[in-house]
């Protein structure tokens, strides 16, 4: 009779989870507009989070690596520094790619050699191997950035393109919690173990990209649900913006210098390079992305580091505080990209730059409360709101950055930005090691003062934002005149 009634009862759980479950996934795709857009963002999503958890395992890995393998905090700087570098460099013949070629098979065929990688990493018998295989990783990896924007800008409308990126970027951090509290929690068992954890899904991940329809390049989208479609009034032409109508709308003329004429898609990397580094905004676009992730990265290098030894808790109690801390980066992408949508459907055709700018403002006003106090109860709520801010900016931005480039130069022109955002990430670490050790003294002391000292050029993005707005609306018009 026991051992019926707990049949029973773990049966009944196994419904109830699988009910909520359920319920969950059907109020996820009519929030998401349709089962085939649901499809496209959750896969996509998936890419980002699969990458975040691999470069976050690294990290979490590294007593573990450091014993395994014998070697310094330095080597495992390097392999962090090294992938990104590789990465850095792979992504402009992967944005040519990603303008001329079927993109959901590409990316597909680059996620399985991820999960090559990673098996090759969890079986090397020496950080030699181990480095080589890591550049190999970064190589491929470098796949998803161009692929995805490109992506996302003929999958989905511009009117609702930020809380797209929004809803996408989410799995980025998720990914990297999972990197963090998941795998890490392996690699104490064993390193290698971690690595191979990841790959797993990923050999699952690529069937499911290479089963996503290609849209046609330039195209509207999908729109395959009511709550999917512009609202009333506010229709986008076949090769037109809502940011670009507008612009259309108030006259704003194009820069005729800047204007393509003929087939983007014939441009070299060369040119191509060139010409969206002609594009005023993009260059304060990427700039202003470069500043934020560079912070990010020396966060997630030293933050476990600083907030056990500035807040004096143990190292359970700063992985909790740490994930606390990613709840509100997540509500951050959501709200930011979402608010941006918003503020442009009302007319404000600057209304991305300015989510952006406030939000670049705001992180860094958080920040320094929390880097100053010793108390872990006074410094959560700013940290909290602060990473909202901090993550809020970056979908607004990779919205406004499709609105001012052809389509057909999307990958190629993401590429460029995902160079730049690399060498501030593979920059990061080292920079704040360096300030750190041998400028303020190193210590408890050291990493405050980095942090705060940080804190300046996570400020200049906001500066820069502001100056973009002026040049918004003219390279917007211009996006739209080499569209057409």
């Amino acid at each position: 009779m026991a051992e019926g009634s707990r049949r029973s009862l773990l049966a009944g759980l196994a419904a109830l989870a699988s009910t909520v479950a359920e319920a969950g996934a059907d109020r996820l795709t009519v929030a998401l507009g349709g089962r085939e857009r649901t499809r496209v963002i959750v896969v996509l999503a998936c890419v980002l989070g699969l990458s975040a958890a691999d470069v976050t395992t690294v990290g979490a890995s590294a007593t573990e690596l450091r014993h395994g393998l014998h070697i310094s905090n330095t080597d495992i700087g390097l392999l962090v520094a090294a992938t990104s570098l590789v990465g850095a460099v792979a992504s402009l013949p992967f944005g040519i790619l990603a303008d001329r070629v079927r993109r959901t098979t590409t990316l597909a065929i680059a996620i399985v050699l991820w999960a090559v990688a990673m098996l090759w990493s969890a079986a090397v018998p020496t950080f030699h191997d181990l480095l080589i295989a890591r550049l190999f990783l970064g190589a491929v990896t470098a796949a998803a950035g161009p692929m995805i924007a490109s992506l996302v800008g003929d999958y989905f409308g511009g009117w609702e393109r930020g809380r797209i990126y929004g809803y996408i970027l989410t799995g980025e951090l998720l990914g990297a919690g999972f990197g963090f509290a998941v795998t890490g929690d392996i690699a104490t068992v064993s390193w290698r173990a971690a690595f191979v954890i990841l790959a797993l899904p990923a050999l699952a991940l690529s069937v499911f990209v290479a089963r996503l329809p290609e849209p046609r390049r330039g195209g509207r989208g999908i729109l395959d649900h009511e709550s999917a479609k512009p609202p009333e009034g506010f229709a986008e032409g076949p090769h037109e913006t809502d940011a670009q109508r507008l612009a259309r709308e108030r006259g704003v003329g194009a820069d005729p210098e800047l204007v393509l004429h003929g087939d983007a898609r014939r441009m070299n990397i060369i040119a191509a390079t060139r010409y969206v580094l002609r594009i005023r905004t993009n260059i304060v676009l990427i700039a202003a992305s470069a500043l934020g992730y560079y912070f990010l990265a020396g966060l997630q290098t030293f933050g476990a580091e600083f907030v056990k030894e500035q807040y004096g808790i143990g190292q359970a109690i700063a992985n909790l505080l740490l994930l606390v801390i990613g709840v509100g980066a997540v509500g951050g992408v959501l709200a930011g990209g979402a608010l941006g949508d918003r503020i442009l459907r009302r007319g404000r055709l600057n209304g991305r730059i300015y989510t952006a700018i406030g939000a670049a403002l705001l992180a860094p006003v958080l920040f320094a409360p929390a880097i100053f106090t010793r108390s872990a109860s006074a410094a959560v709520p700013y940290l909290i709101v602060a990473a909202f801010f901090l993550s809020a900016q970056n979908p607004p931005l990779d919205a406004a950055r499709l609105d001012i480039m052809p389509p057909l130069l999307w990958g190629r022109a993401e590429a460029v930005r995902t160079l730049f955002r690399s060498l501030a990430q593979a920059l990061a670490p080292l920079l704040f090691g360096a300030v750190s050790d041998h400028v303020f003294g190193g210590g408890r002391s050291g990493l405050q003062w980095t942090f705060a000292v940080m804190l300046v050029p996570l400020a200049a993005s906001a500066y820069l934002l502001f100056k973009g707005r002026r040049t918004y609306p003219r390279d917007v018009a211009t996006a739209a005149a080499a569209s057409a």
